[in-house]
């Protein structure tokens, strides 16, 4: 199925083709169909969440990697073809953000996210490390690259902080845009997030939101932009006892610091 001559057969067959509406790219490369489900390091008996199979490619190479797979694909079409697949399958024709996840449990995730709703999806499945173990998941190359920025870099953001809160976030590889059809205007990449128990803050949700307005305005200093919350002299204060300089922009702390000082300056 990730030959080009046999997708677009299967997707002659169907009287289908790739939706703009539903940002459909399909991989026509059977090296980074391996290469993904090698990062997700699948194994027999493990139970797999797909988001957005397609054709079924990556889903044949789970299947035969002995995993139990749930697809969730939102085209009827190609959700109605994923039931042809043997193996041990289910399929669910819906939009992932509906998806009923008590139907899961300790999954890995695989996906090729569309990529203007990724970070949706993202938002609500990093917070199940309750039912999810890890995402392996292909995303436009630019958001990967904020994905795993370090602090004091460009890509650094607002989004890096949250993946770190929960998850261990690794880059897996770039994928050219030439491996997909219809080739895309940009490079994805693979990366991977493995689910972890977020470190304890007294009001995380509180603490996030403070982060992300810290980075809608990167280029002020903390001072500045948490000091119509706190008063800029103890944001001042709490950033010399955290051994950050006064002077600090959000860029330049990592998670732990930001933690650090929100418990300071908050009570």
């Amino acid at each position: 199925m990730y030959r080009p001559r046999d997708l677009h057969e299967l997707l002659g067959a169907l009287g289908t083709g790739p939706k703009k509406s539903l940002s459909q790219n399909f991989l026509v490369d059977g090296n980074i169909i391996r290469k993904i489900s090698e990062t997700a390091d699948v194994k027999p008996g493990d139970q797999v969440l797909e988001i957005g199979p397609g054709p079924g490619a990556l889903t044949q190479e789970l299947l035969q990697r002995g995993a139990h797979v749930t697809a969730v694909e939102k085209d009827s079409t190609l959700a109605k073809h994923l039931t042809t697949i043997e193996g041990d399958l289910d399929v669910h024709c819906q939009d992932i953000l509906d998806f009923d996840f008590s139907k899961i449990k300790r999954a890995k995730v695989i996906a090729n996210l569309p990529y203007h709703i990724t970070t949706p999806i993202l938002a609500k499945l990093v917070e199940m490390h309750n039912k999810i173990t890890s995402l392996v998941i292909m995303v436009q190359y630019e958001v990967a690259m904020r994905m795993v920025a370090k602090p004091g870099t460009k890509d650094y953001s607002s989004l890096t902080l949250f993946l770190n809160y929960h998850t261990h976030p690794e880059f897996a590889f770039k994928v050219n845009r030439t491996c997909f059809y219809p080739k895309p205007s940009v490079d994805s990449a693979v990366v991977k997030l493995t689910l972890k128990e977020p470190p304890e803050i007294s009001d995380p949700d509180r603490c996030l939101k403070l982060i992300r307005f810290a980075f809608e305005q990167r280029r002020k200093m903390l001072r500045k932009t948490w000091g119509g919350e706190f008063g800029s002299q103890d944001v001042m204060d709490g950033l010399k006892e955290i051994g950050a300089k006064e002077t600090a922009r959000p860029e330049e702390l990592s998670l732990e610091q930001f933690i650090a000082l929100f418990e300071k300056i908050s009570v």
